[in-house]
């Protein structure tokens, strides 16, 4: 059964309390008042999450952030009488008349008004009184008001609201046409009134006489002259956009000559499955590579799998490791054609240059814990077989989960299980302190078999703690990612110079998004940023519609998915509505300073993985961001389609069937 206690308690401390919500009486009303019987039963499970959420008559519940921002800006008192517009659901004015003494809430339509009184009534907020009419109006039998609060974004603030205002009360409202202002306005005399602006909203618009009419134009009674004439946030990207050349063109790589001189310049996607990010990856990959002396490409991958992949391109001999790589789900991800004309590029590529400047390709995940083990213990076995020994002894504790390290979460929840930990961690340990013996022997095979060891110490910790819940199994993820990268840039010198491919959402920096600033996760992005700071490039990539490579379930098959058109609230559709189907946007500090800070309100920004669920898609894969500071640069294509996985018919003539996409 859920507890729904527990996920408020939760929503307020991840939700409110992390973004600087600390009224006590608004913290208590956010932790007592069920938003869960607010929406419909199929929508209860999301009730706790960071987001708005539908309900009837094709309307929205606000976000809890929102709800709570609002009625703290409202400084709402026990024994206040306050007016709502925009009832919706009665979920704010349940939370409102949790603190004041009366609540009247106004709602336009009928039904959801009946709605709302039925849920208020059943939960006992017997002073709460909700009116069906034009909310614009307010409700003037029941002036004045001390406190106005109105969920729906209006061109103005009503006269009919300022006039029911108390001396000394306040109206929260946002005001405007995209973007919102969220307006604070206090009444300090009989026609005197001060404002304040608390920052970019995003609300439906407010209908009625003193609002916006049905076709959302103003009504003529609320027409007064505004900031219309100022340029849409859309119109600034068209003038900022550079317009990218075709992949095969060589001027598409030198569009990103402006970020060749970092240490580190990371890749993003937006989803894993777009042909298009995989493309213009690789085109500045190559780039990279061939005019700027870039050495190391470190993916989103196992490095086991990579390996194979890494012998392949750097014309070394195949390991020892059991089979093709890339076969577990989402094999799509790396075997397809893209990543395949890759590695052919890179193999030539390095066929004229010396050992030790060729192009390496590399893992830098986790997750085939299986496949760890046996390269360390193949490894061993060539060179100390007393070691190996010793090795197949303590990995014996994991053996039975190796081809479902899920399982093994489960089974350490009892403490036979827990000194895997330690006998893992003395593994790595182990050989590590064999360094120098073993790198006298083969210093390529020993990096290997190195980073297989810490790998296996930090999944071994990854699959236990992932049954606690919380931020620590992702940021133990993405920090073991960072690591590996900084023991491969330690291992090929001071000048050597990475190209990261990882999902946005690795490689944006996590403080300026959701992820951060309430989950408390981190990402590689942002340990980048705090490790090497300017000499770390972080770039972002976008897409409006088109078809992506998708599972609806993890361990899924593969479908092509159609991609839903992109949000009106977010960072997307501003792309999408610029006009310009792609195209490179720089957002440096420096350049394009109004489109910066006008890009700097948070906006809501789709990722999708290897799971796409289009009909749950605003709670599954949106979630709030400040681009400029997510992202150093981003790359934008309106419409893209989805990868093409390898086929037998895609394997080169003349390349043996098992190497190095053994198909």
């Amino acid at each position: 059964m859920t507890d729904y206690k527990a996920r408020r308690q939760r929503m307020v401390e991840q939700q409110l309390q992390r973004r600087g919500i600390s009224d006590p009486s608004v913290l208590d009303a956010m932790r007592d008042v069920p938003r869960e019987a607010f929406v419909s039963e199929d929508m209860a499970e999301f009730a706790y999450e960071d987001s708005p959420l539908p309900i009837e008559e094709k309307q929205t519940i606000s976000q809890p952030y929102i709800v709570a921002r609002m009625v703290e800006a409202a400084e709402i008192r026990p024994g206040n009488r306050v007016l709502e517009v925009g009832a919706g659901s009665g979920y704010a004015a349940a939370v409102i008349g949790r603190i004041a003494g009366e609540v009247h809430a106004i709602e336009r339509q009928e039904r959801l008004a009946e709605l709302a009184r039925q849920r208020l009534h059943r939960l006992g907020y017997q002073q709460v009184h909700v009116h069906v009419g034009d909310g614009t109006k307010g409700r003037p039998e029941a002036a004045p008001f001390d406190a106005i609060l109105v969920a729906a974004g209006g061109p103005k603030i009503p006269d009919s609201l300022r006039a029911q205002l108390a001396i000394g009360g306040r109206l929260v409202m946002p005001v405007g046409d995209r973007p919102q202002m969220l307006t604070k306005v206090t009444r300090t005399g009989q026609d005197k009134f001060e404002e304040e602006d608390l920052g970019a909203v995003t609300f439906v618009p407010l209908i009625g006489e003193e609002g916006w009419v049905e076709n959302g134009s103003r009504s003529a009674s609320n027409h007064k002259p505004t900031a219309s004439g100022q340029r849409s946030l859309s119109e600034l990207v068209a003038d900022a956009a550079e317009p990218l050349p075709d992949f095969d063109d060589p001027a598409f790589g030198k569009m990103f000559d402006r970020w060749a001189d970092k240490r580190v310049v990371l890749l993003g996607e937006a989803s894993h499955g777009t042909h298009e990010f995989y493309a213009a990856r690789a085109a500045i990959t190559r780039h990279l590579i061939e005019h700027h002396g870039f050495s190391i490409v470190a993916v989103e991958a196992d490095w086991p799998d990579a390996a194979q992949i890494d012998r392949y391109v750097r014309h070394r001999p195949p390991g020892p490791f059991d089979g093709p790589p890339f076969e577990r789900f989402p094999s799509w991800m790396w075997r397809n054609t893209d990543i395949a004309d890759l590695t052919a590029w890179m193999r030539a590529h390095n066929a004229g240059l010396d050992s030790d400047r060729r192009a390496g390709f590399y893992g830098l995940d986790m997750y085939n814990m299986r496949g760890s083990i046996s390269a360390v213990l193949d490894y061993l076995d060539e060179v100390d077989q007393e070691a190996a020994a010793v090795a197949r002894e303590r990995y014996g504790c994991l053996t039975p989960w190796q081809n479902d390290p899920a399982v093994y979460g489960r089974a350490v929840l009892t403490s036979q299980y827990r000194k895997c930990e330690q006998a893992v961690v003395e593994q790595c340990r182990a050989i590590l302190q064999k360094q120098l013996d073993y790198e006298g022997q083969d210093g390529e095979s020993f990096l290997d078999a190195a980073q297989n060891a810490r790998l296996i110490a930090s999944a071994e910790r990854y699959y236990r703690i992932m049954y606690y819940g919380g931020a620590e199994s992702w940021n133990l993820r993405d920090t073991h990612m960072f690591e590996t990268l900084e023991n491969l840039l330690a291992s090929k010198g001071p000048e050597a110079k990475a190209i990261v491919w990882a999902h946005n959402s690795h490689i944006g920096d996590a403080r300026a998004t959701d992820m951060g600033n309430v989950r408390g996760e981190h990402n590689i992005g942002q340990l980048c940023r705090e490790q090497w700071g300017d000499e770390a490039a972080l770039l972002g990539f976008g897409t409006h519609t088109g078809t992506v490579a998708a599972a609806t379930d993890w361990d899924g098959e593969m479908e092509t998915k159609a991609v839903r058109p992109s949000r009106p609230d977010s960072y997307e559709r501003v792309c999408h509505d610029s006009g310009r189907s792609r195209f490179l946007l720089d957002l440096s500090e420096g350049r394009h300073e109004a489109l910066r800070r006008r890009l700097n309100e948070p906006r809501l920004e789709r990722f999708i993985g290897v799971i796409y669920r289009p009909e749950t898609e605003r709670q599954s894969h949106y979630s709030r961001a400040i681009l400029p500071q997510q992202f150093d640069g981003y790359v934008w294509f309106d419409e893209t389609a989805a990868i093409t996985p390898l086929t037998p018919e895609h394997h080169p003539e003349g390349v043996p069937d098992t190497y190095p996409f053994g198909l």
